[in-house]
């Protein structure tokens, strides 16, 4: 895909415009696939728009894209070289923010007929952030820096933050980075959870201890899930320098579901003890469901928060 403009004949305008295509080259699938789940889930769900301000302070933070003018505390940003915005917590609180794995793992793919889950996970995202959008809610990726909001401007974060590729040298981290969110603000964590268990819990219960509440996604493969290898089979690790041969893969078989099951479980009884959300999804499978399920958890961590009315 060529972009409509011309840029200058310079390196650096050359180098833009090459990211630049990259980018909408890789946009259009993912996007529209995303797009076109939303879309499907959106028919049988109801937003949950809100109304009202809230006047808590929470933060000041640093003046970012996408601000406002009106959102600036010029008081506040009067006494340094920057300009800052006052945060309020109900606007922070009443917020999701969605990390997905970007390790090497998760660009696995058994064979032709299922997507990598990376691009799985990234459509579950997409589709989720424009699913929120349409309620109202203010959506950002964790650890990409941005202040929750909601529009076009969220879907545009989003994106950019999932497709983009990291810097030169970059190391994606099979875990979710431990940031400091306002309390009961919600997170969603889509990776194929396959790090060690120890880790996987410490890093929930690092936002649990702040008070946050999160559902997990578990994607995998259909090969993850059923080991289908028959006779001589060599299995070689993506993320670590290992590799096993074995002459009869099929043996391996029943122990390996064992161990699976085992990890699985551990990971939802410590998810269930911070009150966190756990479901698993194939790459063979159609993501509708995955993202409905996903979307209702959301409405009820949200919905057991809310004030009784009176009289209720």
């Amino acid at each position: 895909m060529r972009l409509p403009f011309p840029l200058a004949a310079n390196p650096a305008a050359t180098a833009l415009r090459e990211q630049a295509e990259a980018l909408a080259e890789a946009f259009p699938p993912l996007v529209a696939e995303a797009e076109h789940v939303a879309s499907t889930v959106a028919q049988g769900v109801h937003g949950r728009r809100r109304t009202g301000m809230g006047e808590s302070f929470w933060q000041f933070r640093r003046f970012r894209e996408g601000d406002t003018a009106a959102s600036v505390d010029w008081r506040h940003s009067a006494r340094s070289r920057h300009l800052f915005v006052r945060e309020a917590e109900w606007s922070a609180a009443e917020s999701v923010w969605i990390w997905r794995d970007a390790s090497p793992s998760m660009d696995y793919a058994s064979d032709n007929q299922v997507p990598t889950k990376k691009d799985r996970a990234t459509v579950l995202a997409l589709a989720l952030t424009s699913l929120l959008i349409q309620g109202g809610e203010n959506v950002a990726p964790l650890g990409g820096g941005f202040a929750p909001t909601t529009g076009r401007t969220a879907q545009r974060r989003m994106a950019h933050a999932l497709i983009d590729k990291p810097a030169d040298g970059a190391a994606a981290s099979s875990l979710p980075p431990l940031e400091h969110l306002p309390r009961y603000a919600q997170v969603v964590l889509i990776s194929d959870f396959l790090s060690p268990v120890e880790d996987i819990v410490a890093s929930i219960k690092g936002y649990a201890a702040e008070g946050i509440r999160g559902h997990m996604i578990q994607i995998l493969d259909p090969a993850e899930e059923d080991l289908p290898f028959n006779g001589r089979t060599e299995f070689e690790g993506i993320e670590e320098n290992l590799r096993l041969m074995t002459g009869r893969a099929e043996r391996l078989r029943k122990a390996y579901h064992a161990r699976l099951n085992l990890h699985r479980d551990r990971i939802i009884e410590a998810a269930r003890r911070v009150d966190f959300t756990f479901a698993t999804h194939r790459t063979d499978r159609a993501p509708h469901t995955a993202l409905l399920a996903l979307y209702v958890a959301l409405s009820g961590a949200k919905d057991a928060r809310k004030p009784p009315r009176p009289g209720a």
